[in-house]
């Protein structure tokens, strides 16, 4: 355990940071996966409205990579594509 103030705060500060961490990448990739067990056109498209919206807000806090969220949307998207042309 750590004696000064400062570290003690960080401590404790960064207990709270892992727990939002932890619960906003849960949902990130429940709302992913909801994408891809989707199994018509319209319920995958509305499963990809939130995961695109969640994985956008995961890159600009810094949760993920800027470049891994557009990854996942453009392979989510291309999912999306090939599911309607069935």
């Amino acid at each position: 355990m750590p004696k000064i103030k400062s570290a003690k705060k960080a401590m404790r500060q960064a207990r709270t940071r892992t727990v939002r961490n932890k619960a906003q990448r849960s949902a990130l990739r429940t709302a992913v996966k909801h994408v891809r067990v989707a199994t018509t056109a319209a319920a995958a498209t509305a499963a990809y409205a939130i995961a695109a919206r969640l994985l956008a807000r995961a890159a600009r806090k810094g949760l993920i990579h800027k470049n891994n969220a557009a990854r996942h949307k453009s392979r989510l998207a291309a999912m999306l594509k090939k599911l309607a042309a069935k």
